[in-house]
């Protein structure tokens, strides 16, 4: 950064999406999650540094270089749904013209009429209405702009679908319609023609979240601070770390309570626990780095006594995201898997 300042926005993540699986990520805006997923697609800015692995079977990303991203990877093996999908869309170009250019690339379609229909169904699959095809990005209000990217992603049926914020400015209706085609993407590798599809999902919408992800991952600054099973998460006895019970805790549905402060700055991290100036449970022992132990970095996980000592459990067996029999890896401090 300016003045030869670093920022950590992501550090020690490790986790892994499965075949035919969705991880659901989740955390306050700015905690890192963005940039996570620009990382594994090459997407970050020039002054931005890298360190350890991002696995899409046998390639790493994190050290694949710009052809083998472009030409290999974007639109192919990982289909993006961005945040920002005006910033996305090419303004002078209508979305009929982009999405037939996307579906000639990646399905070798050919014809003007088979290209026609065939952008017509990618439309439908996204709830993108047919007759506003023919219009330019800006003539479209932020949620058609959201399912025209979402249309593009689906497109070429990428083995990992990563969407950012796939339901920003659609209503409850479509955002249920929406993670339900995501999902279905995931659900199809299990047929006959399976293929080993797998959905990350960054969303502030925990609702979509509960209705589409087996897993939730939580971030809070810069890093994941609880893995575990969404039923689990999402009912009893719930998330463990005292932040992921804050974020269900906030919802309307529930207490309506907030998380009382604000987080911390990236560029200005605590040395110890990152919540604990937040945190109800936070104790001396706070002041220093919690360690991940059983899917949560947390020296007092809700349920447990602040001064019991847990053993590090070993990791659990891990799924390759193109295979389906489970791989055992050894995961270290920098290791990211998708």
């Amino acid at each position: 950064m300016p003045g030869g300042r670093r920022v950590a926005a992501v550090t020690d993540a490790s986790f892994d999406v499965g075949a035919g699986e969705c991880l659901a990520l989740i955390g306050e805006s700015g905690c890192g999650k963005s940039v996570l997923a620009s990382a594994l697609l090459g997407l970050l800015p020039a002054n931005a540094q890298t360190r350890g692995e991002a696995r899409l079977g046998a390639l790493d990303l994190l050290g694949a270089d710009e052809r083998t991203l472009a030409r290999t990877v974007r639109g192919r093996l990982i289909g993006l749904v961005p945040q920002s999908p005006a910033a996305h869309l090419t303004p002078v170009r209508t979305i009929r013209s982009q999405v037939e250019e996307t579906v000639a690339a990646l399905t070798g379609v050919r014809g003007r009429a088979a290209l026609r229909d065939a952008a017509e169904a990618a439309a439908e699959r996204a709830a993108f209405p047919a007759d506003h095809l023919d219009r330019y990005p800006h003539e479209l209000s932020g949620g058609l702009a959201q399912r025209a990217a979402t249309a593009l992603a689906l497109v070429g049926d990428a083995p990992l679908l990563l969407a950012d914020e796939p339901t920003t400015g659609l209503d409850r209706d479509l955002v249920d319609r929406t993670v339900d085609e995501l999902r279905r993407h995931v659900d199809a590798s299990d047929g006959e023609d399976a293929t080993g599809r797998a959905l990350l999902v960054i969303t502030h919408d925990l609702s979509a979240a509960e209705r589409v992800a087996d897993r939730v991952a939580v971030m809070y600054a810069g890093r994941i601070v609880e893995l575990t099973d969404a039923t689990t998460f999402f009912g009893t006895p719930g998330p463990r770390h005292p932040y992921s019970r804050g974020l269900l805790e906030a919802l309307p549905d529930r207490s309506f309570t907030p998380i009382p402060g604000m987080p911390p700055e990236l560029a200005d991290l605590p040395a110890g626990c990152a919540f604990a100036a937040r945190c109800d449970r936070a104790t001396d022992i706070c002041a220093t780095p919690p360690p991940v132990t059983d899917g949560i970095a947390c020296h007092h996980p809700h349920g447990r006594s602040p001064h019991r000592e847990d053993s590090l459990r070993k990791d659990p067996l891990r799924e390759d995201p193109l295979r389906k029999d489970p791989q055992p890896v050894t995961p270290t401090s920098e290791d990211i898997r998708a």
